[in-house]
């Protein structure tokens, strides 16, 4: 190292990643930390919005945010390549094109899709992982309905849309869906009667994080906008045509198949050694992997114990925003020998959209919301996660309710 002050490397530029670069600027200052944020594209991505780039609700380039209108690089090196491997005991991060030594490393490398070991998943199923899968998702539906306007011989399975999972990113995926369909039935005159939108899963209930009555609620109002849904049923195989389903191994077809039903951490985890339950590290009270003085895992890469109700905090983005200020903070106490914090989640609540004017949602301790008002919390939670990660310039730009 040619200077004396700590090189802090961040990877990834999530909600986690991002939000720990952001509030390390406010905290430190240029001769207290030299700061490296690594991710692979120049831009970040709100990843709660990934199912409505699925189902081509809205447009790419909305859930888009350029890092550099978050963080500025004449503070933060900006370094756009993808980590390979992690070497703790050398302090070094490989890279695809070259690497990079630390002496703080945050891991925020977010999430890859998790099947299970499902056969036939991996292979023949869409899954919602990133901007370019959920683009493709939404183009490859699309084709579909093209196709079969212009294919007299297409079947009517080519127009099914089958989707793996009901918890939060499959029911929200499906809400969009059911919004979309009657735009493409009209666009490719197609009778809407002919499209199905099928939600397979193997829990007996939707939504696991919602109570009975919101539960009701969000189930009624899919299957009144036309979209069946299967519960209890364990997929055990995907092959090209659908899923093989339950006891009897039915076989859904359809012409897009797509998997929500669930994520690990990223694969960089088990490439660099790290002990992994489930896909992710258990990390400590304080945020740093266990054993480990230096390095902190966040977002999707870890679980946090929530001691309460003795079972890890559901990965959110209002959670990994909440550790990037406490690991930020950590950090800063790390670099000037102060105490560390422990991490306290404060949970604001949890709304889930069923499309763009209907939702469900608890917030406010336990306040419940349906239709119309969880619709326009949504937004206001999205909105609010921009504020929080780039100020009010950032919600003008990509803001879900324009203010004006």
């Amino acid at each position: 190292m040619s200077s004396n002050k700590p090189k802090i490397v961040v990877l990834g530029a999530g909600y986690a990643g991002l939000t720990t670069t952001k509030r390390l600027t406010k905290m430190l200052s240029p001769e207290e930390a030299e700061i490296v944020l690594v991710n692979k594209h120049n831009y970040h991505y709100e990843s709660t919005w990934l199912h409505e780039v699925a189902a081509g609700t809205i447009n790419p380039n909305q859930a888009r945010v350029m890092i550099s209108d978050v963080v500025s690089p004449k503070r933060v090196r900006l370094v756009y390549d993808a980590v390979v491997e992690i070497k703790k005991d050398e302090k070094r991060v490989v890279l695809e094109n070259s690497e990079i030594s630390y002496d703080y490393l945050v891991i925020g490398l977010g999430f890859e899709s998790n099947d299970f070991g499902i056969k036939g998943m991996g292979e023949n199923a869409f899954a919602i992982e990133d901007i370019d899968s959920s683009r493709l998702i939404s183009e490859h539906i699309e084709y579909q309905f093209a196709k079969y306007n212009n294919d007299k011989n297409a079947s009517e399975d080519s127009l099914h849309i089958l989707v793996g999972g009901a918890g939060f990113t499959g029911i929200e995926l499906v809400g969009e869906l059911a919004d979309k369909v009657p735009e493409l039935c009209k666009k490719y005159d197609v009778d809407r009667n002919k499209v199905r939108i099928i939600n397979v899963e193997a829990a007996p209930s939707i939504l696991p994080m919602f109570d009975k009555e919101l539960v009701t609620y969000a189930k009624k109002s899919l299957e009144d906008r036309g979209v069946e849904i299967k519960i209890g049923a364990a997929i055990s195989e995907c092959t090209p045509e659908g899923f093989i389903v339950g006891e009897e191994k039915e076989l859904i077809k359809a012409g897009t198949v797509i998997w929500t039903g669930g994520v690990k951490g990223s694969s960089v985890l088990g490439n660099s050694g790290f002990e992994l339950v489930k896909g992710k590290v258990n990390v400590n009270s304080d945020l740093r992997m266990p054993e480990e003085e230096n390095v902190f895992v966040i977002g999707d890469c870890s679980w946090v114990w929530n001691k309460e109700a003795d079972r890890p905090y559901p990965p959110t983005a209002q959670l990994a925003m909440q550790e990037a200020d406490v690991v930020a903070a950590n950090l800063k106490a790390l670099i000037t020998n102060q105490p560390l914090k422990d991490f306290v989640f404060d949970d604001k609540g949890t709304v889930a959209s069923l499309g763009h004017s209907d939702g469900i949602g608890n917030v406010l301790s336990g306040y419940k919301l349906q239709g119309k008002s969880a619709a326009a919390m949504k937004k206001v939670v999205d909105n609010r996660s921009l504020f929080m990660m780039g100020g009010p310039m950032l919600v003008l730009k990509k803001g879900k309710v324009r203010p004006f």
